[in-house]
């Protein structure tokens, strides 16, 4: 049961959620209240009681699960982080059976009821901006999504395009940040304790990731994207530029496990891929130190006749970060300080700003390492060819070693890694020897789950005929 959880998001954490019940069954269970209050009466009410939602629980419960979506694995099996050890489904491309209805009844419906009911204005934006963010990864993996018509109470919303769906991100973000004010609290804030100013940073940050995002789509330095990033860039909040404002769930151990601790709890099947491990090595890059438990990566795509005895045959494959990043009280990052610093490098290539490139890359770097505790790399690394940016600012032309940057960086969230290698190609990917989908070429696209055929009929089979058929190779519009 938690190799599925974790392998099909359900954005929850057992161990996490067994502390959260309560609180959270206290506010749904209002509703039951009131609808038996109408067959007893007043007599079944208990005048002690609460008789509105505990905002403050539902905020803590959607950032606890947060860390689901840093440590997602189908997302990582695409972008060949990772490796299968035993049942090789994922990488070998099998059509997925995972639903998107549950982040709507869950996460994004507490959300929606923190901005209905609006009682600390601050709580209300933190919300709206997490909101975003859970937004701007279902549509990254699914394409068109119910959106406008959504958390409205609507059981059959109609599917928004992906570019709608980003516009009205981006619009919430900057809202959000402008509506920030000095007096209200935020309870139950678990990711920064409330702090107005990290989360206004966070905000322009994830910005300035959906601008880059859609730069396939608006590439010119007086496009939409452009203008969207500069304006985020600019914004008196500032962004996440030091680790210590890093966009992430802290695990505190206990009942609060990390993910990627409770993935080799019971079972183990999943390692750094080989891949990745050669990738790592052709740099001489000391990251690795932290992102395998060993430098012997697990053959990628491979049936599990072939990958299971070979598994069995090396046990000191690389399991998914080392030890020492691996404990239950690891912490699962979400939005970086390196990110935003290779977003503005990417900016800065793209000719959108006029900011120092190179300088904001050796930067991103730099701040990767901190991030991981590693020392600084020398000077050499730098320099090598295989990192050092060889193109003037403004050319465009520094892209595939900027994603390169950015995809290691971004290690070990899969769904980060593939999209940077679905928006840019890179870094150069060799689709799974043994893929069994029809094209045998990396997913694009996760595929419209049963529920929403099932529940939402004519809303998705008009979404997939819009797309050009629901299928994994169809690209999602940024990626057109």
């Amino acid at each position: 049961m938690l190799r599925l959880t974790i392998k099909e998001m359900t954005m929850r954490n057992f161990s996490i959620q067994k502390v959260l019940v309560l609180p959270l069954a206290l506010g749904m269970l209002l509703t039951s209240c009131k609808r038996y209050s109408s067959d007893f009466g007043d007599t079944n009410l208990n005048p002690a009681a609460t008789t509105t939602p505990i905002l403050s629980a539902l905020l803590t419960n959607v950032e606890a699960g947060l860390g689901g979506y840093g440590a997602q694995t189908r997302g990582g099996l695409y972008c060949q982080y990772f490796s299968e050890t035993q049942y090789t489904d994922v990488s070998l491309y099998s059509i997925p059976q995972v639903s998107f209805e549950g982040e709507y009844s869950g996460s994004l419906n507490d959300l929606q009821n923190i901005i209905n009911t609006n009682t600390s204005n601050n709580m209300t934006q933190v919300a709206r901006i997490l909101k975003a963010y859970i937004f701007s990864t279902i549509t990254d993996r699914w394409g068109d999504v119910p959106y406008s018509q959504a958390l409205k109470g609507d059981k059959t919303p109609g599917f928004d395009k992906q570019e709608d769906v980003y516009r009205g991100c981006m619009r919430e973000l900057t809202q959000a940040v402008a509506a920030f004010n000095s007096s209200s609290a935020v309870t139950g804030d678990i990711m920064y304790g409330g702090d107005v100013a990290k989360w206004k940073k966070f905000a322009n940050t994830l910005r300035m990731r959906l601008a880059i995002q859609v730069s396939k789509r608006f590439p010119t330095t007086s496009g939409w994207a452009a203008g969207e990033f500069r304006a985020a860039l600019a914004d008196a909040g500032g962004s996440i530029t030091a680790n210590a404002d890093n966009f992430e769930v802290k695990y505190p151990g206990g009942n609060f496990q990390s993910p990627w601790f409770a993935l080799y709890f019971t079972r183990s099947d999943y390692g750094e891929s080989a891949p990745m491990v050669t990738l790592m090595n052709s740099l001489g890059d000391g990251r690795q130190a932290a992102f395998g438990s060993s430098s012997l990566g697990v053959p990628y795509g491979r049936v599990r006749g072939f990958v299971d005895p070979w598994s069995q045959a090396n046990p000191t494959w690389a399991r998914i970060l080392s030890s020492g990043y691996r404990q239950s009280n690891s912490s699962v990052v979400l939005v970086s300080a390196a990110e935003t610093h290779f977003l503005r490098t990417e900016a800065a290539d793209r000719g959108w700003t006029t900011e120092n490139m190179n300088a904001l890359y050796q930067a991103g770097i730099a701040v990767s390492f901190s991030q991981w505790g590693l020392p600084q790399p020398d000077a050499a690394y730098y320099a090598q060819s295989g990192v050092a940016l060889a193109s003037a600012a403004g050319t465009a032309a520094n892209i595939g070693r900027i994603a390169t940057q950015q995809y290691i960086a971004a290690y070990p969230d899969g769904l980060r890694g593939w999209n940077v290698w679905r928006r840019t190609g890179f870094p150069s990917l060799t689709p799974a020897p043994d893929a069994v989908n029809t094209s045998r070429q990396i997913p694009r696209r996760y595929t419209y789950g049963t529920t929403s055929y099932a529940t939402n009929t004519a809303a998705v089979t008009a979404a997939a005929a819009a797309i050009g058929g629901d299928n994994q190779d169809t690209k999602v519009w940024w990626d057109q």
